[in-house]
């Protein structure tokens, strides 16, 4: 075993933190305040090579390792996990890619976005299905060369600004996960209406819509691996795609234990700081320790992908510890600046409205439980 970083991994990790810390973390507050998608910021990101971290070289893309996606990761969230959750979703949406499509596919879909800024949207959930995605109802019915799409997304990242839709429907909904299909649509295609913006607790300049496909045409050429196989690859995305949300939960729970041993030590009550109180020493200990263990589960889960093991029960792991232990430390860390924790004037507060949404999108810290059980049991 080694912990260390590579050389590589090093100059990335602070290139990505600079651009946090200078970048993100002074505007963070406005852009929640206004609800509105920091798109300069994001250029910026992608300026520097901190965006589509899933692109292989051979398509344009930077060539990084799952290990390096989850540095940058945890930076950037660092910053602001609602800025990391609109630059996240462009993996999201390209990792079928990456992962189902074939070579003309790729060339096609993937290469665009290293030539320019672009946004592209993952569009699995529905209003009535998020947790069964086997359940979806949206239809893909094939019309000669092409096929043609009915139905509504809900939930989606990204969704008012995309270049770019990967689109998980069924042929038929009697299939369940045997019908799921994967198609990408481009943005332009007549019969895609996009919603409201959401009015959101937490990562709110990240933009969220419902999505309707009205007899959507696309050719079959966009399907990435065939009709019918798209649960496959629907899975090996969130296999991808999970640890790195846990590594924007350890960015997100970094950053508020950052800010609570800051404000401990300056913070007096009794005479002294309360960093010196034991009840506090306790709180920042536990959260020291959740964020070490989260971060190590983190790597291991994307140690596994880089060395080409199976994953999944590594992802849940890393996704719903992450997950739930960022929604502690955030709490905590309000509870440590006390009625200050509970004002927008200071930062806590809002890292505490975001953790809670990393508890719930890529499937909900109870999933991941059913989904390790499952491994587990029949595994």
């Amino acid at each position: 075993m080694d912990f260390n970083l590579t050389n590589d991994q090093l100059e990335i990790k602070d290139l990505a933190m600079k651009f946090a810390k200078n970048e993100m973390m002074p505007k963070a507050s406005e852009f929640d305040e206004k609800a509105t998608m920091p798109l300069d910021i994001l250029r910026k990101a992608w300026e520097l090579g901190l965006v589509n971290t899933c692109i292989p070289a051979e398509y344009g893309g930077n060539g990084f390792t799952a290990i390096d996606s989850m540095i940058i990761t945890e930076a950037l969230a660092y910053g602001c996990m609602g800025m990391n959750t609109s630059i996240m979703a462009n993996d999201l949406a390209l990792l079928p890619i990456v992962i189902g499509g074939n070579d003309e596919q790729k060339k096609r879909f993937l290469t665009p976005f290293t030539q320019d800024y672009k946004i592209a949207a993952f569009c699995l959930t529905e209003p009535g299905n998020g947790s069964d995605a086997g359940g979806i109802k949206t239809l893909i019915k094939e019309d000669g060369d092409d096929v043609v799409i009915n139905g509504n997304k809900m939930w989606i990242t990204n969704a008012g600004y995309a270049d770019l839709f990967v689109l998980y429907g069924t042929t038929d909904p009697a299939l369940k996960h045997k019908g799921i299909t994967a198609v990408v649509i481009e943005k332009g295609t007549p019969g895609i209406e996009v919603g409201k913006k959401e009015d959101k607790m937490g990562h709110r300049c990240s933009d969220t819509r419902a999505v309707t496909f009205n007899n959507v045409r696309v050719p079959k050429k966009n399907i990435l691996g065939g009709l019918n196989q798209g649960w496959k690859i629907a899975m090996k995305t969130l296999d991808h795609s999970r640890p790195m949300v846990a590594s924007s939960a350890v960015g997100g729970a970094q950053c508020a234990f950052d800010h609570a041993v800051k404000y401990a030590k300056e913070r007096v009550q009794f005479n002294v700081p309360i960093a010196n109180h034991q009840a506090i020493q306790f709180m920042i200990a536990d959260m020291a320790m959740k964020i070490e263990a989260s971060r190590l589960l983190v790597h291991k889960a994307a140690w596994l992908l880089d060395n080409n093991l199976p994953n999944t029960q590594l992802a849940s792991y890393s996704k719903a510890f992450a997950a739930d232990s960022c929604m502690q430390i955030a709490t905590d860390a309000v509870q440590i600046y006390g009625g200050y924790g509970y004002s927008k004037e200071y930062p806590v507060e809002k890292i505490m409205r975001d953790a809670k949404l990393i508890q719930l999108y890529e499937g909900t810290s109870q999933i991941q439980r059913l989904v390790i059980a499952k491994e587990i049991f029949t595994r």
